[in-house]
């Protein structure tokens, strides 16, 4: 039985990442503080803002400790920007786990960027296991991510910039769009992150 803990910042809905995978034969524990760490893998969602999200995790000594280097964790859209060590949305220092920063989509463009836009596969990785190359996924952001280590991207989208989709390393895993609201090819995303937490 895969248990999965969902990290609650307080400041949004969380309940249809939660029910995708419960669909799946998850256990899945909406939690607001890292304590009891009785889970297969941790969820961090994408809603909220950097600041209030990184505040409620404001000792970062605490994920460590709580994830250890073993239990897998899923970022989603802000979940994944706060992997990265800063953002332009706010003052906080982030999680600090991949080396980088997270900065505004271009003037140019329409925030947030909300809508379908294909995935260009560079390394399947975990999460892109059995996905054929440009599937579609649904994106709502107003910020990317910028890796200083470009090996860490399994994934780009193109809005005529060229986006970071899915990034992982390690125990940690990130996607910039929502896997639960991308039909098919999203399911498969969080089927091989359970089976990432099964092991």
């Amino acid at each position: 039985m895969v248990r999965l803990a969902l990290y609650d910042y307080g400041a949004g809905n969380i309940f249809s990442l939660k029910n995708a995978f419960e669909r799946r034969g998850a256990t899945v524990q909406v939690i607001s503080e890292l304590s009891d760490n009785d889970y297969s893998g941790l969820l961090l969602p994408g809603v909220g803002s950097f600041d209030t999200a990184m505040n409620s995790i404001y000792n970062n000594n605490t994920l460590y400790s709580y994830v250890g280097e073993t239990m897998p964790v899923l970022g989603i859209c802000l979940g994944m920007e706060m992997f990265f060590e800063r953002s332009q949305e706010g003052s906080c220092r982030g999680l600090s786990v991949m080396d980088g920063e997270v900065v505004s989509l271009p003037d140019t463009m329409k925030v947030p960027h909300m809508g379908w836009n294909s995935l260009q596969i560079q390394d399947a990785g975990i999460l892109l296991d059995g996905i054929s190359n440009n599937p579609w996924m649904y994106f709502v952001h107003s910020y990317m991510a910028r890796p200083n280590n470009t090996s860490l991207i399994k994934a780009t989208s193109d809005y005529g910039i060229t986006v970071p989709a899915v990034v992982e390393h390690r125990n940690y895993f990130g996607t910039q769009f929502h896997p639960e609201k991308s039909g098919t090819s999203g399911g498969i995303i969080l089927d091989n992150f359970m089976r990432e937490c099964s092991h």
